[in-house]
């Protein structure tokens, strides 16, 4: 049924190919009931669970009204034509619909009737889709069970006729962040926004519901806060005997993510479909003739064309006179057709001839039998860039190889040429007496060349004389008449050289050190494209015109790590790659180490990034003397390095990783400061483990990642167990968000008892996942996964707030749980809007701050994040409890407990474990639980497994102890049978 509520939803519609249609209608068919009738109500056809369902054979049905299904008092009512008015209005009408049976009873369908328009907009028929739900309305027998399932699942709100709220589940009163006491008795008017509640549509909408229609669809709805709450639910009135409503049944779902992200993702397209318009890339769309039947702005900003000119077109057509191009755009679209993307980079002209170049991807759109319909090509101007990358691409190399100075300008020079095939290239290099010498012209006669060099510069001496003495770009687009080249016309005139633009290449001081010229055989200006490649070229006869005085400077500058002088990413790579190939040759292997220093980033938090610059260049220092002439040793970035082990000893490659390991632990002292640097690091092996460098870096870097899991300052070597274990990883991650959206984590809750007089202590909350396809996930596979991706913070704030619900709806149902502990990480510390989130909770949901206590780990005391102190500071000045969990597995300090505001140590139940089999052990356990008495902290045994441990504890001193001796963590509603039975003395160890 159609509801006068506002709601959000859309009908999306998929194209499936038809295979999958007739597998989609052969499964509704076999499992759902299934009706088709015509504009005017004629029954054409249905299937047999139809015919089963209303106890009707198929021709008593075939050619009947559609009316003849339904009430007679319904068909006379206006309700059965308004459900006609939206039909011919193209409305899907989903709802809940009471049908009569052949034998005249009545049945209840859950049904979706979906009209079918014809290219006009008429409806042509209707199909619907139903469902038998009447057992679920009218088997009293069933209800129960069917209304516990719901009450688990979903919220669940009752009402009277006047629209009194007369009681909600916890899943509706946490939904809208009520307690049951605050909200029972309010009127319904108070959950809906205030323009509505005092609308024509909302007393509309009360007044259908009291005349027995069921109303589904997504409600909005306001929560305690004001926060605006999606409701997706169905308002189902329960009648008396007379057919008057006693009451209204709402039961729903909280569907605001999801109307969200709708918003958001309409949102989207209409930012998309702006930026495809106004964006400087060309965009065209062709049909499936290949014809242009779109493009945008920037197609004709980038190449001139107007719509008249391309509209129709096939692209081809538009670069007729550049067959290169058309090469391309035919090679395209053949991969078109087979369903492949494009990409390529080519030098184009646009309409008005002037070249660029641009790189387009296209992209086909196919339909659902994979025939081409449609292309989308993306095109973008990479003029600039391309420029550079191609002068440059030809020279550095030329500069890495060791080169001559004259190659590398020649190079230049053809380069240049290449792309602008109008130019004809020079350079010439200013000695430091003023002359001219040649250094490129490869185009130019032999005999210009010779005539130039030695000239020395002046006003009066050509284009390149005069830009070099001035030091200013000098444009001659005349030759024959520009008196520059009075003395010189008779050199250039025979030649065909009719233009010369010359612009000074400059040293870093400011220097003229030469110039690069452009020469043209007609009289000219330059280009636009002709600017852009002296721009690119300008710096690179700088940079090899200055490395002949500086070779060993620009080298260094090239491959090298400023900072601790290594190879940088780039040479590592390059001489990687030649000891592999060597190896490959040679029939033997190649160790590359991926090492990342542990802890780095809290050296330059708490020391500074001159005190992290310092340890990476220690670092540096003892990796090279570990290696030997044949091994290379680079950094990456950051704090990441790699060694590559060459010729070594298979049998002794741990022994040799393991010393590397050893000698970077060694303690340093930077400004002053102790450090005890520690590395993980992870081994590939060529050609175990790839035949290439990037792959056996990655390798590298996966084993490196593995050994930190363990525990940092380890090594690790490559196995294709890792790899696996890291596309897991991704797999899981991807779950974890999905879960932490969708509320799919649990909370599970262990008891907590007090050791003296075995009362209940508290409950330690803990997080449970249960997955539907990998089964329950262990804390110990999401926990770290949550903390490497970020998640970690909003997995602890969502396990407060269920926390403190729990402990809420505990109280007010009498069970008596004295407070309830909850686990944070170092990252909830780093969030100065936590103290706030707490005390927001423990107000919703009428605690006082001793009910809660928050369990933090060493790492947090260890943690040189600024906002972290500051963060338990406020959390502590609002009163509630902290505990230290795992006390005595990390770097425990006593200074820490004098410092922050601990009121709980928990012993690890590493040390329960061995107490008593191990005197040492348990002389450890003694010292801890004395310290605790010593500073006034309550101390908490974890792990306790058995009645020898509990008489120990006991005979120390212990105060509290948990673990599986006493119970395993429990569901909530376990754990309230567990109190039960424990109140009453029936749960008595010992």
């Amino acid at each position: 049924m159609h509801s006068h509520e506002p709601f959000i939803g859309d009908l999306k519609h998929r194209q499936l190919p038809s295979d999958e249609q007739e597998a989609l209608l052969a499964a509704l068919s076999r499992s759902m009931a299934m009706l088709e009738f015509t504009a005017d109500g004629t029954l054409r056809d249905v299937n047999d669970n139809f015919l089963n369902l209303l106890g009707y054979r198929r021709e008593e049905l075939i050619g009947q009204h559609h009316s003849m299904l339904c009430d007679p008092t319904y068909v006379a009512t206006g309700h059965y034509e308004q459900f006609w008015q939206h039909l011919r209005a193209g409305d899907v009408i989903s709802g809940t619909l009471q049908r009569r049976r052949a034998d005249g009873s009545t049945l209840w369908l859950e049904a979706i009737c979906s009209p079918i328009l014809d290219a006009g907009g008429q409806l042509q028929k209707v199909i619907s889709v139903a469902a038998d739900i009447t057992a679920y309305i009218d088997d009293s027998r069933q209800s129960h069970s069917v209304l516990n399932a719901l009450n688990r699942s979903l919220g669940v709100v009752e009402l009277s006729a006047d629209g009194i709220i007369l009681s909600a589940n916890s899943n509706y009163l946490k939904t809208m962040e009520y307690l049951a006491h605050e909200l029972v008795g309010q009127p319904h008017r108070i959950l809906c926004p205030d323009d509505y509640a005092q609308s024509p549509e909302y007393a509309a909408f009360w007044r259908d519901v009291c005349h027995g229609r069921f109303f589904s669809g997504r409600f909005q709805r306001r929560a305690r806060n004001g926060r605006t709450v999606w409701w997706e639910a169905t308002y189902s009135p329960v009648l008396d005997a007379r057919g008057k409503p006693e009451k209204i049944i709402c039961i729903g779902a909280d569907a605001t993510y999801r109307v969200t992200r709708e918003v958001s993702d309409r949102e989207h397209l209409h930012l998309l479909s702006l930026g495809i318009n106004e964006t400087d890339n060309a965009v065209i769309i062709t049909d499936d003739n290949n014809r242009i039947v779109f493009h945008n702005i920037g197609f004709t900003r980038m190449l001139g064309f107007q719509a008249q000119q391309v509209i129709g077109k096939r692209p081809h057509e538009l670069f007729a006179a550049h067959p290169n191009f058309v090469k391309s755009i035919e090679r395209c679209h053949g991969e078109l057709l087979q369903g492949r993307s494009f990409h390529t980079e080519e030098l184009i002209h646009n309409m008005n001839d002037q070249p660029l170049w641009m790189s387009a991807v296209v992209n086909p759109i196919l339909d659902a039998s994979g025939k081409l319909i449609n292309a989308v090509c993306v095109m973008t101007d990479i003029t600039n860039t391309k420029v550079h990358e191609v002068l440059q691409y030809r020279v550095l190399n030329a500069m890495a190889r060791d080169s001559s100075l004259t190659e590398q300008m020649n190079l230049l020079c053809e380069e240049v040429e290449r792309v602008a095939p109008e130019v004809i290239a020079s350079i010439l290099r200013v000695d430091e007496q003023g002359r001219l010498h040649t250094l490129a012209g490869p185009s130019l006669p032999e005999i210009y060349n010779r005539a130039m060099d030695g000239v020395q510069i002046g006003t009066s001496v050509g284009a390149c004389g005069a830009a070099a003495f001035s030091g200013e770009p000098v444009v001659s687009a005349d030759i024959e008449s520009d008196p520059r080249w009075d003395d010189f016309r008779h050199l250039a005139l025979p030649h065909g050289l009719r233009a010369c633009w010359s612009t000074p290449i400059k040293s870093s001081d400011g220097k003229v050190i030469g110039t690069f010229a452009f020469y043209y055989r007609q009289p000219r200006s330059p280009s636009a494209f002709h600017h852009l490649l002296v721009d690119a070229g300008l710096h690179l006869c700088a940079l090899a015109i200055e490395r002949e005085a500086s070779r060993a400077r620009i080298h260094q500058l090239a491959f090298y790590d400023s900072l601790t002088g290594l190879p940088n990413r780039s040479l590592l790579l390059v001489q990687a790659g030649q000891a592999i190939a060597t190896a490959e040759r040679g029939r033997s292997t190649v160790a590359v180490m991926f090492i990342d220093l542990d802890r780095f980033k809290q050296v330059n938090d708490s020391l500074g990034h001159q005190a992290g610059d310092e340890l990476l260049r220690t670092v540096a220092t003892r990796l090279q003397s570990q290696a030997r002439r044949s091994d290379i040793v680079g950094r990456l970035s950051g704090d990441e390095f790699v060694v590559v082990l060459t010729q070594y000893d298979d049998n002794h490659l741990a022994e040799v990783v393991k010393r590397i390991q050893d000698r970077l632990s060694q303690p340093v002292h930077i400004n002053g400061t102790p450090l005890n640097p520690s590395a993980s690091i992870g081994v590939a092996l060529f050609p175990a483990n790839g035949n290439d460098i990037e792959t056996l870096l990655h390798r590298a870097d996966i084993a490196m990642y593995q050994a930190k899991a363990v525990n940092r300052g380890r090594f690790s070597f490559f196995s294709e167990e890792m790899n696996s274990m890291a596309q897991e990883r991704l797999a899981l991650e991807g779950a974890l968000r999905d879960a932490l959206r969708g509320g799919d984590f649990e909370l599970h809750y262990q008891p907590q008892i007090h050791l003296r007089d075995h009362r209940l202590h508290g409950v330690e909350a803990l997080a449970r996942w249960p997955h539907p396809q990998l089964g329950n996930i262990s804390p110990g596979r999401f926990i770290p996964i949550a903390e490497e991706s970020g998640l970690i913070g909003e997995l602890g704030k969502w396990a407060l707030e269920e926390a403190c619900f729990q402990l809420s709806d505990w109280r007010r149902r009498g069970i008596k749980v004295p407070s309830i502990s909850v686990n944070l990480s170092a990252t909830n510390f780093h969030d100065l809007e936590l103290p706030q989130f707490v005390s927001d909770l423990l107000q919703r949901y009428s605690l006082s701050p001793t009910d809660l206590t928050l369990e933090i780990t060493e790492t947090v005391l260890m943690d040189t994040n600024p906002s972290t102190n500051q963060t338990i500071a406020a959390v502590h000045a609002l009163g509630v409890p902290l505990a230290m969990d795992d006390f005595g597995t990390g770097y425990s300090s006593l200074g820490y407990l004098r410092k922050l505001p601990v009121g709980e140590l928990k012993l690890d139940q590493s040390f329960v474990r061995d107490m008593v089999k191990d005197e040492a052990v348990s002389a450890l356990t003694n010292a801890v639980i004395r310290i605790g008495e010593s500073l006034k902290l309550i101390v908490v045994a974890e792990g306790v497994e058995d009645a020898d441990q509990y008489e120990l504890l006991i005979k120390q001193g212990c105060d509290v102890a948990q673990g599986y001796y006493f119970s395993r963590p429990l569901t909530a509603g376990n754990l309230e049978i567990w109190i039960r039975d424990f109140m009453a003395g029936k749960e008595n160890p010992g």
